[in-house]
């Protein structure tokens, strides 16, 4: 009898034992929105204020919070300095890596491990990936009234082209094209960027090779408007559904090891305007953040902002940008060294 007496009292204890563990397994299922609550998100943009990057974070950073578990503040934060290496060696190496800093930095930053560039202290593999805005493929473009309207018409002859520097898309694209397709573009260096327009438009050179398309669409929308340019080429994977008739730099690549070329050397604008974390942020965090990225680009009020603004919206989820760039990490040595060489650079060892 004293045994069944005492049965109820440990009934009662087992299932208070119950209740305690499923609310354990509860809090541990809410884990993100427990953590995101009253919290600060600070947006770290690596670039100063004004520019493209900046304007996509801003519009970001105003939508993200809203599909982020908890709704935490967001703040901006400007972090230019040496081509945005500074915001990105920072993230890396000091920035918390408790899910309360994004990190909008440079596409091409994200290409500088692959060759021993000195001012990298970071491992692009190890950020976490959230996600991209935008892509921003590249085209080849020459000025209406050149004859030379397509990319087989640019093997026929020298075209010049207008270029900022030795290095950079609109030195290397042309020089990828020669080397790897047969045309003649000679690049003339020199410009300041709004120069290298001014200096087509004036005729003083016949286009330019390495144009961001959607870049070009919000700063010379006349260009595209009145059909003032001729457009030879686009990088990418796909075509533009603004030109499905113009072709792709890898459709004209034969070889599968200049392909990987032509991939290790376009990779950074397939990223377009990518959002990183630290690494070492918790997982759940960093799937927390991509959801409310990709359902924030869904927002439509996101959405007619950024058309406002002539920014495009293409974007990437950040498990497809973690992939992207792992593949293009695993190409060989001896590739990347000649992508190196295209494209003028010569940090590599």
């Amino acid at each position: 009898m004293k045994v069944l007496a005492a049965l109820p009292g440990k009934s009662t204890i087992f299932v208070a034992l119950c209740a305690i563990l499923l609310a354990s397994g509860l809090s541990k299922a809410q884990t993100p929105d427990a953590l995101y609550r009253g919290k600060q998100i600070r947006m770290v943009i690596a670039s100063g204020a004004g520019g493209g990057y900046d304007a996509y974070a801003r519009i970001l950073a105003r939508y993200l919070p809203k599909y982020l578990p908890g709704n935490p503040s967001m703040i901006i934060q400007n972090m230019p300095g040496a081509s945005g290496m500074v915001a990105t060696n920072w993230a890396y190496n000091s920035a918390p890596k408790d899910g309360t800093v994004i990190l909008a930095t440079y596409n091409n930053l994200l290409a500088e491990p692959l060759y021993d560039n000195p001012a990298v202290h970071y491992d692009t593999l190890k950020f976490e990936m959230i996600g991209s805005f935008s892509q921003s493929e590249l085209v080849c473009a020459t000025w209406y009234t050149s004859p030379i309207k397509t990319i087989e018409a640019a093997k026929a002859r020298e075209v010049l082209v207008s270029s900022t520097g030795v290095t950079g898309d609109s030195t290397t694209m042309p020089k990828i094209l020669n080397a790897l397709v047969g045309t003649k573009f000679k690049v003339v260096t020199g410009y300041e960027t709004t120069a290298a327009r001014l200096a087509v438009e004036r005729g003083e050179v016949e286009g330019i090779c390495g144009l961001s398309w959607s870049n070009l669409k919000g700063t010379s929308p006349e260009w595209i408007q009145n059909n003032r340019v001729n457009i030879l080429v686009q990088t990418g994977e796909k075509t533009q559904p603004d030109m499905p008739n113009v072709p792709l730099l890898l459709g004209l690549v034969a070889d599968a090891n200049d392909k990987k070329v032509v991939n290790v050397l376009t990779f950074p604008q397939k990223v377009g305007v990518p959002y990183l974390m630290p690494p070492g942020t918790p997982k759940e965090m960093v799937l927390a953040m991509r959801r409310a990225f990709d359902n924030a680009l869904l927002d439509p009020d996101l959405r007619a902002e950024a058309a406002n603004g002539l920014l495009e919206i293409g974007p990437i989820a950040g498990q497809d940008m973690e992939r992207l760039i792992a593949d293009v990490y695993s190409t060989p040595q001896w590739l990347i060294e000649r992508a190196a060489d295209y494209a003028g650079i010569t940090t590599i060892k």
